[in-house]
């Protein structure tokens, strides 16, 4: 029997929110179910608070859960919780109208992106309960709702096709809880409008968005015996052959499946979660069937309350340098699934680590926009990264071997970091571990070359190259490997970079042994060999000032080396110049940066310089110096050669080095 039937009016922004719905723009309408399921759960936690602060209230909380029903026949979905319920009034003021808090600011945006005809619109704007239920029309042709509260005796219809009015009613007889009944509109694939009375696409969408829900999702799906017995091994199936009362060849079966795991790892205490369920949500998250190198495990208490269950992964995956790679941080609020890709709780340098933050506090309508500006987002971004960075450290220094495999997979990435996060900068530094002559095999961390650096030695020695092997050939590096001083190796693009933003480490600066003046003598030596050099700076003036007219085009200096032992000539840059490198990474990436000179340096005690010196002065001043302009350009585009450096005219070259060479025979 059913009493007080009344049709009523929408409020006029709920009308508005109702055409966008029924109209809608949004590509993921699979988020509708995420909402009913939201809303259960909601109903569901309040009820058993309820009850325990009631203890005269009246209500089942027996087997608390939430029901999905399909009837493939009327093309109907239905939604149940045995939860709180909802009074006449209450579907009212939660349904009739919109009145929570900021839920104006989330019709203006849903109106903006329908006028730019915005396809991929973020469905982060579908949200709150007075929200998040009219995306049930995004899919329906009409809706039907069948709630009793708890403790009370009798029960409120509604429905409505979202034409701007509902009917509502109350009856005498309704379940404890609440019922929405769909009433789905014809499939329509190219609108991402699939069949949501197929059992496999309820349960990807459950899987996707609400496995973790506390409360289990359940639903009755039929299947032949045979293919029971293919899914379950011999117990199972004569236990479900019992339950269904029927074990025919090819007939139908009932079974009542629970689709979510209900395993919010992240909200349970540590010593009750062992490695085999960590492992398992990782591949959940990552679809990486590896295990993670490491598992970090958090909890925030106080203003703002969340929960973390973060991973590292034990290798690199496939699109960690593609620029439309996702990022791995699941953003979940009490359990609900909000967003993949949370850009907001990790830098990007951080991108390859995977997990789930779970917030206490957010509405399910946060939008990344927001939460690029929420405070409380941010104060939880800053946890997280001191953490990662902690149990890296920590993985450092008690135990190497899972640390150099972290470092082999994620090193140039982290690295990246050093150029973005200037409040984490030491602590990056400190996890550093780059390659040095120390060892052919083993990295060093920056700690560790200070920890040896020689009595006397103020700087940190570092040469950046394409390899090792060319950084180890080059001449810049003989004077060190001559006094037995450690050099880091720096290979990374990367590497180029971040060496010219972080000036020092420890109080120590970081120097270049391809830039300015080098100088490793001791003071006493200094003082003991400076007749000679003074002796050998007026030897060598003429041809210094001829060889730096006649490379002028290339070279904005020519002097006399203190760093070479063997080679003939080098090409340094000055000290705050970029590097040859650098220069040619930001021109592949469109930056029109100035070419700088270099100095080329001469080593006076190589043949080749020497012999060169006594052509010079012994040249007739009317006489063609082209041999020796010859000479000149072989000698430059030596020193080119040998750092790695491409020739601007490489057929010149090779035509004068093979007319020296006929020459010599």
């Amino acid at each position: 029997m059913s009493t007080r039937i009344e049709t009523l009016e929408f409020q006029a922004e709920a009308r508005q929110l109702l055409q966008l719905m029924v109209h809608s723009i949004y590509s993921d309408k699979d988020i509708f179910l995420r909402e009913l399921i939201s809303n259960a759960s909601d109903a569901l936690d309040k009820l058993r608070l309820e009850s325990l602060v009631d203890k005269d209230l009246q209500a089942d909380t027996s087997d608390l859960h939430i029901d999905l029903e399909v009837d493939r026949g009327a093309r109907t979905l239905t939604v149940r919780d045995n939860g709180i319920g909802m009074s006449r009034d209450d579907v009212v003021q939660l349904i009739g109208t919109i009145a929570k808090s900021g839920t104006a600011e989330v019709l203006r945006k849903a109106k903006e992106a329908k006028e730019a005809k915005d396809a991929a619109a973020s469905p982060e704007l579908i949200g709150q309960f007075g929200v998040g239920f009219y995306s049930t029309f995004m899919v329906a042709d009409r809706v039907t709702l069948l709630t009793r509260r708890a403790g009370a005796s009798g029960g409120t219809r509604w429905e409505s096709s979202g034409e701007g009015t509902y009917v509502i009613e109350e009856i005498d007889d309704a379940p404890q809880g609440t019922a929405v009944t769909l009433h789905l509109k014809p499939e329509d694939t190219e609108d991402h409008l699939f069949d949501y009375t197929a059992a496999w696409k309820i349960r990807e969408i459950v899987k996707k968005y609400s496995d973790f829900i506390a409360w289990p999702i359940r639903m009755a799906t039929e299947r032949t015996a045979q293919a029971a017995a293919d899914a379950a091994d011999a117990a199972t199936e004569a236990a479900a052959t019992d339950e269904a009362g029927t074990n025919e060849a090819g007939a139908a079966t009932t079974e009542v499946q629970t689709l979510n795991s209900m395993k919010a790892l992240w909200a349970r205490p540590r010593d009750e979660v062992d490695q085999a369920e960590y492992h398992e949500l990782y591949r959940h998250l990552s679809h990486d069937w590896t295990d993670p190198l490491e598992t970090i495990h958090m909890k925030g208490e106080g203003l703002f309350e969340y929960e973390a269950l973060l991973f590292i992964p034990s290798h690199a995956p496939l699109d960690l340098f593609a620029q439309d790679g996702k990022r791995g941080i699941q953003l979940y609020v009490k359990r609900v699934f909000i967003m993949d890709d949370c850009q907001a709780l990790m830098p990007n340098y951080l991108r390859f680590v995977k997990g789930v933050v779970d917030a206490h506090d957010l509405s399910l309508n946060i939008s990344r926009e927001i939460l690029q500006q929420d405070r409380q987002i941010q104060l939880v971004r800053r946890r997280l990264v001191k953490k990662v960075l902690s149990t890296v450290r920590h993985l450092q220094t008690d135990d190497a071997e899972r640390y150099r495999t972290f470092w082999k997979e994620f090193g140039p990435v982290v690295k990246e970091g050093l150029l973005d996060d200037v409040d984490n900068q030491e602590a990056i530094l400190d996890i550093v571990s780059v390659a040095s002559t120390r060892d052919p095999e083993q990295t060093t961390t920056l700690r560790e070359y200070v920890d040896r650096m020689k009595d006397g030695q103020d700087d940190i020695y570092y040469m950046t190259g394409e390899s090792r092997l060319m950084v180890e050939k080059s001449p810049h590096m003989e004077a060190f490997q001559a006094r037995g001083y450690e050099v880091l190796i720096l290979t990374d693009p990367v590497d180029e970079v971040w060496v010219e933003r972080v000036a020092r480490f420890d109080g120590k600066p970081l120097r270049s042994i391809a830039k300015g003046q080098v100088d490793l003598g001791t003071a006493d030596e200094k003082d003991s060999t400076e007749p000679e050099r003074e002796q050998q700076k007026k030897d060598f003036s003429g041809l210094l000032t001829w060889l730096a007219r006649t490379l002028q085009e290339e070279v904005k200096e020519v002097r006399l080396s203190s760093r070479l032992t063997t080679s003939p000539a080098c090409l340094v840059g000055d000290t705050h110049d970029i590097t040859p490198t650098l220069e040619k990474m930001y021109r592949a990436m469109g930056q029109n940066v100035p070419h700088p000179k270099r100095i080329l340096e001469l080593n006076p005690t190589h043949p080749l310089v020497s012999g060169l010196r006594k052509a010079h002065e012994q040249q007739d001043a009317d006489a063609a110096s082209d041999v020796l302009g010859e000479t000149a350009e072989l000698l430059y585009g030596m020193a080119l050669l040998a750092e790695g450096g491409e020739l601007a005219d490489p057929s010149r070259f090779t035509r004068i080095l093979a007319d020296r060479l006929a020459n010599t025979l």
